[in-house]
């Protein structure tokens, strides 16, 4: 086992060592997308589609439960191919290590800002725009650690979480594969991801978009099955900073907020002492299968209408609000833009958002080494008090903007 170092990642962790698969599907040139397979594979460890509806033996009818789906296999990635393909116009791909059938994109700009995203997974763990200083600073925070079998645990930077319900049938995509390169290092880099569920009814697409002053998120949800959809979720920013007892919030005055439990997802990044979360009843609608629980969608919406009437804290009135205390928020009528300002490291990062109704953030609070592990703040584009009901044969666009000032 050999350790590894991720650009803009603190680590100690190890790998074991491994090979990459060298199959992958043949790309035709860097400007053009990949084309995604017609045929649907299932995962060797998914259940057949047999399983995925709940049906009783009794002849008399019985509550129809949530079931989980399966999600859509992914080709092996083959980095070789990756980077002859599309390693160029400001382009790159790269192996993690050895034993990972990861890989890592990194796009530069002209002017020196690099952002990274891995595959399949989709996260963002890097930013660094150029700052009015002349050298690149790092905006995401991202950490590394060892599982319990010596893999690696990433948390943090910037990541997708979305909770799908199609006629009680839950699936939620985790793996993505690359549909397309676009643009130049003079102008904008921007990758297409797509991921879709067995049955081919829902597609979900991520189009990350780097500029010289700017980094983009645009998620758009297809449904082509003949039911409605309904989900949640949120794209999730970790924002590195010095310490949250130097960071504030600027031009959230009058946005009504709630106060809930933090909102638990694949790259969570949370300290075990915060709030002291125990029970699972404790995580409210946080959490996805509770979320989804009982009988239907329209009892738990019930049910959540209630928990977030008897929630409900207030009007935020600082505008200027200082993020050294632990917060766990959903604002309702937050502005479209706000500015994350951090008087440490003398910065601030304007964060956008369209689509999405509700800004979620967290702050783990001030009792943290200055500069380490839990030295972030926490922004959502989000959709968690509200689902998103999508029609049949529609399809819907939300947008997260991470924007430099600093120039």
């Amino acid at each position: 086992m050999t350790p590894f170092q991720l650009e803009g990642i603190m680590t100690s962790s190890t790998i074991h060592s491994g090979f990459l698969s060298p199959h992958f599907i043949p790309l035709s040139n860097t400007r053009k997308p990949v084309l995604l397979p017609t045929k649907t594979v299932h995962c060797l460890q998914c259940p057949p589609p047999s399983f995925v509806c709940n049906i009783s033996s009794s002849k008399k009818r019985e509550p129809r439960l949530p079931s989980v789906a399966a999600s859509v296999w992914c080709p092996p990635l083959d980095v070789d191919c990756l980077e002859n393909e599309y390693g160029s116009h400001g382009v790159s791909f790269s192996g993690i290590s050895s034993g990972d059938e990861s890989c890592m994109v990194k796009m530069t700009m002209e002017n020196g800002s690099v952002a990274k995203l891995m595959l399949p997974s989709g996260l963002i763990t890097s930013y660094k725009p150029l700052m009015w200083h002349g050298a690149t600073m790092e905006l995401l925070h991202t950490s590394v650690s060892e599982g319990e079998n010596g893999e690696a645990l990433i948390h943090g930077g910037v990541s997708l979480d979305l909770k799908f319900d199609l006629n009680g049938i839950l699936w939620s995509p985790k793996a993505w594969t690359l549909r397309g390169v676009q643009g130049s290092s003079l102008e904008f880099i921007q990758v297409e991801l797509i991921s879709q569920n067995v049955e081919g009814n829902i597609e979900v697409k991520q189009i990350i978009t780097l500029k010289e002053d700017a980094l983009s998120s645009e998620i758009l949800v297809c449904n082509s099955s003949d039911s409605s959809l309904h989900f949640t979720g949120a794209v999730i920013s970790h924002l590195t900073v010095s310490t949250p007892e130097a960071t504030y919030a600027i031009g959230l005055e009058g946005s009504d907020f709630f106060s809930k439990t933090p909102l638990l997802t694949d790259f969570s990044l949370i300290h075990p002492s915060f709030g002291k979360i125990g029970s699972r009843k404790a995580r409210g609608l946080m959490d996805f299968t509770g979320f989804f629980s009982g009988w239907g969608v329209d009892r738990d919406n019930e049910r959540m209408r209630k928990e977030t009437e008897e929630g409900l804290e207030g009007e935020e009135e600082d505008g200027y609000k200082n993020l050294a205390e632990e917060m766990s928020r959903i604002y309702t009528s937050a502005p479209r833009d706000f500015t994350v300002l951090d008087r440490g490291r003398r910065n601030s990062v304007l964060v956008g958002r369209n689509g999405f109704n509700e800004l979620y953030m967290f702050s783990p609070g001030s009792s943290h080494e200055w500069y380490g592990k839990y030295s972030y703040i926490c922004v959502g584009q989000a959709a968690l008090l509200q689902p998103i009901t999508l029609s049949s044969q529609s399809e819907w666009r939300g947008k997260q903007r991470l924007c430099n000032p600093n120039l």
